[in-house]
């Protein structure tokens, strides 16, 4: 698909990070016209996120594009917490419900390579050394001025403009967008290496004592990537050229840490055999826990590190950006096509903004508990700590957390939730399950599937859940009967949905089968039949019911949403 032959205006991406990438991705993939600028020349040297959490996974998995991120990433499923040379806490990832329970070690700059790889296949490339000089919002468009790096300037008129500019954010710094929090006061050093060690390679280990904090992330092969605070003396550091943010090295204030540094810091903090050598990369850094006030300025949006900066504790800064991006994008394709109201792009402020300040504040909280030396802090972390990591419900709430498995927008006024027996709450993430497909869109075969498989992240998904074929049906064979009795209201309803939404809407009626490859319809899903499920591009459930009563309010819902000209109902209304 050639992107670029769409002759709408196009979407005005700033930034070709992780979250710049998955934007310019998620609206490619709706058929959106995109241009992705980044005023470096070459992406960033410096590793720094590696982890991928599994929901970051599963969208993914539905992007067609998992496969070679496990090839290349390593996998770590369990974290451990020291302090003081006793071990806290051990957390592993294995009960999640996910086909992915572990969290992915994988350099940033390879993770945007096999995004920039996908993207050139939807026929979007990158325009490096493009800079945005200005910009000024209009009633119908963005008036942009870029300059390349040989000086050539150039005038256009995007429709939107997504600031993934990174955390010095110069979209940001020109809305005029305070960006409100805290400097930690100490820095941090951050190393890759290789390091020998007596435990297994898929796990990772924290380690607090009373001189700060050690962590050692395995990245496959014994290579590890090292993460210290109070790393250096303010004393040591030069005066600062610009204010520091998280994930910029003080490459001009202090010279980069040496293997001796890391062996030090490891010598008096863990005790436990760590042998490190073979020095990659290192740096000192400053954290900063910031966030803007709001995401969306009429026609600009802030995302990633534009919008919010924190501590790297629990591998979440990265995972929400991109996760960030594939809200916002769906939104935009369907106000671009001029198939939605403009109102619906104020629910990815609605629905982000709690998750990244939770975030924050979660990241702040723990990273400010895993450095106490003193005072209720450290209580908390060496007295309450195990004895609240010994409760089953909390460990998988922890789980839940760290994995973003348990990110949610049931309060948002996208959702509409009905009680069924069991299975996802609007807003909620929709799981994978294995079924069997009685009939779906293109001519789909009746046969087994999975939905993960059946969902596609440019289209909405209205699953219509029915009752088991009968015993005596054999489920792979193309003439069997329909699972349930013909219903007129039923498909004069689903038929009216297809209508409201041309083209963006792929419908499946799927029931329960037995056999390998995910959990079951009933175990993901619950069991009441029939009813139905209709999935955001996004992977998140919009709406949920009883397919016989509920499916009248499912319409207005579209409508009112997804549709341009209807109107909000009361009960949801902004």
């Amino acid at each position: 698909m050639d992107v670029a032959a769409n002759n709408a205006s196009p979407v005005l991406i700033v930034g070709a990070g992780p979250t710049g990438l998955a934007a310019a991705m998620s609206l490619a993939r709706a058929h959106v016209p995109v241009r992705l600028i980044d005023k470096a020349m070459q992406p960033s040297p410096y590793s720094r996120a590696i982890g991928i959490q599994a929901r970051t996974l599963e969208l993914l998995e539905q992007h067609r594009l998992v496969e070679p991120f496990l090839a290349l990433g390593h996998r770590a499923r369990v974290a451990n917490l020291f302090s003081n040379g006793m071990r806290l806490a051990r957390l592993d990832f294995d009960p999640l419900h996910t086909r992915y329970p572990y969290l992915l070690f994988l350099d940033q700059a390879v993770t945007e390579r096999l995004l920039t790889e996908h993207l050139a296949t939807l026929g979007v490339t990158i325009e490096r050394g493009v800079e945005l000089m200005n910009f000024a919002q209009g009633s119908a468009s963005v008036q942009a001025t870029l300059r390349r790096a040989d000086g050539h300037t150039e005038t256009m008129r995007p429709s939107y403009l997504i600031a993934a500019d990174g955390a010095h954010s110069a979209v940001r710094h020109r809305l005029g967008l305070s960006f409100a929090g805290k400097t930690f006061e100490q820095t941090f050093l951050l190393a890759d290496l290789h390091a020998e060690t007596d435990w297994p390679d898929d796990e990772f280990h924290m380690f607090a004592s009373n001189d700060g904090l050690v962590a050692l992330f395995p990245m496959g092969h014994g290579r590890h990537r090292l993460i210290a605070d109070h790393a250096i003396e303010p004393s040591a550091m030069a005066p600062p050229t610009a204010p520091a943010v998280l994930g910029e090295p003080l490459l001009n204030r202090v010279p980069p840490p040496s293997l001796d540094d890391c062996k030090a810091l490891i010598a008096r903090r863990v005790r436990e055999r760590v042998d490190v050598s073979d020095l990659k990369w290192s740096a000192h850094f400053h954290l900063n826990s910031r966030m803007v006030d709001r995401l969306r300025v009429g026609r600009i949006f802030l995302a990633g590190d534009a919008a919010h900066v924190h501590s790297p504790a629990g591998a979440q800064g990265m995972n929400t950006g991109i996760q960030e991006a594939f809200n916002l994008g769906w939104k935009l394709a369907r106000v671009l096509k001029s198939a939605a109201p403009d109102r619906l792009l104020d629910t990815y402020h609605a629905e982000r903004y709690p998750i990244e300040r939770d975030v924050l504040r979660q990241t702040g909280f723990v990273m400010q508990m895993a450095e106490a030396d003193h005072g209720p802090l450290k209580l908390l972390r060496e007295r309450v700590m195990p004895v609240l990591a010994a409760l089953g419900p909390l460990r998988d709430a922890a789980r839940l957390t760290i994995s973003e498995l348990s990110i949610q927008y049931r309060r948002s006024p996208l959702t509409l939730e009905r009680v069924l027996d069991g299975g996802p709450r609007a807003g909620e993430r929709a799981p994978d399950a294995l079924v069997h497909v009685v009939d779906g869109p293109l001519g789909r075969a009746p046969g087994v599937g999975c939905i993960f498989d059946l969902h596609d992240p440019a289209f909405f998904s209205l699953f219509l859940l029915v009752p088991p074929l009968p015993v005596d049906d054999t489920p792979l064979d193309p003439a069997a009967k329909h699972a349930s009795p013909p219903d007129a209201d039923r498909d004069r309803m689903v038929a009216e949905i297809e209508r409201l939404l041309p083209g963006a809407v792929r419908i499946w009626r799927i029931t329960d089968t037995t056999g390998d490859g995910g959990p079951a319809l009933s175990e993901s899903y619950g069991r009441t039949r029939p009813s139905f499920y209709l999935v955001r591009p996004d992977g998140y459930i919009s709406a949920r019911g009883r397919t016989g009563t509920d499916l009248h309010a499912l319409l207005r819902h579209c409508e009112a949403w997804f549709a341009v000209g209807g109107e909000i109902p009361e009960q949801t209304a902004l």
